[in-house]
């Protein structure tokens, strides 16, 4: 009778160890999917988002009316950020129309905050994708070495070393370092261009603010 082959019959096949394995490294390769989708959706909506406060910033409407249009919690990011900033402007005034000392650097400080907050939602889950990318093959070799052993200790037991004995404890144990791989290719791949596009993302918020920042340092000098 010709021995099965397919992917479902190596791995009831396998022992425990190697089945405990496949499975633990197939959830690692299906969570890791779910956050690269997540996050391809998270950073496309970002820089939409990004172009169009961008655009309404630079429209010419005054600052003060567009922060009472956006209040001090607006949904997009870059809306959080220019919040941050205007409100510590307008808590920086006293009753009588004058400024605190210290004015700008508690702005800059305040829109810093806001923007590492962003950073942090942007980047995770990335680490996980970096602990699959660069553990997955390991865990795949462990199986398969568990697996090898344990197809020699049946070799032993029935003295026998021919192939057809031989192939199918080979082929499970060599399938538990595929599915490693099948799991931290996409995961590295994914967390370098994620890295970069979170990177990116997050650049372009520091842009804004240091150019937001020059306007209120304007404003202040002119005060």
């Amino acid at each position: 009778m010709e021995a099965d082959f397919s992917f479902f019959a190596l791995f009831w096949r396998a022992s425990f160890v190697v089945q405990l394995v496949m499975l633990l490294l197939l959830a690692a390769s299906f969570w890791a999917w779910a956050i690269i989708i997540r996050k391809i959706i998270t950073y496309r909506a970002a820089r939409r988002e990004a172009e169009a406060f961008d655009a309404v910033f630079w429209s010419g409407e005054p600052l003060d009316e567009l922060y009472d249009t956006l209040g001090p919690t607006p949904d997009g990011a870059s809306e959080r950020i220019f919040a941050a900033g205007m409100l510590e402007w307008r808590r920086s005034h006293r009753q009588d129309g004058a400024l605190i000392a210290g004015a700008q650097s508690r702005i800059d400080r305040s829109m810093d905050v806001a923007i590492a907050k962003e950073a942090e939602d942007l980047n995770r889950g990335l680490p996980f994708l970096a602990t699959v990318g660069s553990t997955a093959p390991f865990v795949g070799l462990f199986g398969t070495v568990w697996g090898i052993m344990r197809s020699f200790i049946e070799i032993a037991g029935q003295q026998n070393t021919s192939l057809a004995v031989v192939a199918p404890g080979i082929a499970e144990a060599l399938l538990a370092t595929g599915l490693g791989l099948l799991a931290a290719i996409p995961a590295v791949v994914a967390y370098n261009k994620l890295s970069s596009d979170s990177d990116a993302i997050v650049a372009n918020y520091e842009s804004f603010a240091d150019e937001f920042s020059t306007i209120l340092s304007r404003q202040l000098d002119a005060a």
